[in-house]
C-alpha cells in the first residue's frame, strides 16, 4: 500500500470529526460510519422493494415479474435500483467486515 499524505486542513477536520486517538484509528471509524451509512440506506430500499411486490429480490426475479408486467418502465427500474440495493448490502458488509477484522 502506497504511503498517503494529507493536508492540514483535511488533518484538522478529521480531527474535529474523530478528537483523539492516532490517525488510522480516525479513518477506520470514518470509514465504518460511512459504510453503516450506505448499509442502512441498501436495508432501506430492499425493505421497501420487498413490501412493495411482496417478495424478495430473488422470488422477484425467479417469477419472472417484469416479463409478466409486460417490460413496464417502473417495474424495469424498481427491479434495477433494487437489485443495486442487494448487491450494496453484501459489498458493504463484506467491507466493514475486512474493515473491522471479521473476515
Amino acid at each position: 500500500m502506497e504511503s498517503l499524505t494529507l493536508s492540514d486542513r483535511v488533518l484538522s477536520i478529521i480531527d474535529e470529526l474523530e478528537p483523539g486517538d492516532t490517525l488510522e484509528a480516525k479513518v477506520t471509524r470514518l470509514a465504518e460510519s460511512e459504510l453503516r451509512r450506505r448499509l442502512a440506506r441498501y436495508q432501506l430500499t430492499d425493505r421497501q422493494f420487498r413490501a412493495k411486490y411482496g417478495t424478495s429480490l430473488e422470488e422477484f426475479e425467479a417469477g419472472e415479474v417484469v416479463a409478466r408486467m409486460n417490460y413496464s418502465f417502473e417495474v424495469e427500474s424498481d427491479h434495477q435500483d433494487w437489485d443495486l440495493a442487494v448487491d450494496g448490502i453484501r459489498s458493504a458488509e463484506r467491507q466493514l467486515a475486512e474493515l473491522l477484522g471479521n473476515s
